[in-house]
């Protein structure tokens, strides 16, 4: 699972307003079946915006009684002049755990910094936008022989039945070798229904190629529920 997206740095900066929610899922995944949190905040200023979130998997790798898996992300936009571009730094890593039988380990998620350009686009009432990035990216521990890679990443968000209904959701493509590969592409699209202002139901699915040791073509659907602070 991935990050809580970034859609709500496009919508929310019209409105210069602090944003904090909290998100669990539930991974109906092939050989999945097990909770994910996620809290994420966004805070905008007048030099540009600050977004994080935090993943907690509660279940996976044979894990019972503890977090399987933390990850982080953490991004800064610093607005380029008045123009939609801005310039984007962007750090992400954390670590996880498992057990099969009588083994058990642990493994880290290797530490990911990345900078490059973003252009965004909202719609006059702000009832969609996008926003599209292309970074350099540096990843540390990696098996390839230079770290130097980079990504492209879509983000987009559609408000619509009067603000009852949200499509949102990011899409990532990037260079890493693994043992499957060296492209590896992401996307999360999520669908929330707004039961009140601020808790909402849904669903994500998580659709991959050659991600997190898999090799090839995966998809795994969520239930969810949304609370905004």
């Amino acid at each position: 699972m991935k990050k809580l997206v970034l859609v709500f740095i496009a919508s929310l900066f019209a409105f210069g307003a602090f944003s904090q929610n909290i998100q669990t899922h539930y991974d109906m995944g092939d050989g999945r079946g097990y909770l994910t949190s996620t809290v994420e905040m966004f805070k905008p200023d007048k030099t540009g915006n600050t977004f994080f979130f935090i993943d907690f998997d509660y279940g996976s790798g044979g894990v019972e009684n503890s977090p399987s898996l933390a990850y982080f992300e953490i991004a800064r936009c610093f607005t380029l002049g008045k123009s939609p571009f801005s310039w984007h730094v962007e750090y992400n890593g954390g670590f996880g755990q498992w057990k099969a039988g009588n083994a058990s380990g642990a493994y880290s998620i290797s530490n990911a910094w990345l900078t490059g350009i973003d252009y965004s686009w909202n719609a006059k009432d702000f009832s969609k936008g996008f926003s599209l990035k292309a970074l350099y990216k540096n990843i540390a521990n990696t098996m390839d022989s230079k770290p130097n890679s980079f990504q492209l990443t879509g983000v987009w968000y559609i408000n619509f039945a009067k603000g009852k209904m949200r499509f949102d959701g990011f899409a990532d493509l990037w260079r890493e070798k693994t043992g499957f590969g060296k492209m590896i592409f992401l996307t999360e699209p999520q669908l929330w229904y707004n039961c009140t202002q601020k808790f909402a139901v849904g669903s994500e699915v998580e659709i991959s190629s050659n991600f997190a040791g898999h090799d090839g073509f995966m998809i795994n659907p969520t239930l969810a529920v949304k609370y905004t602070f």
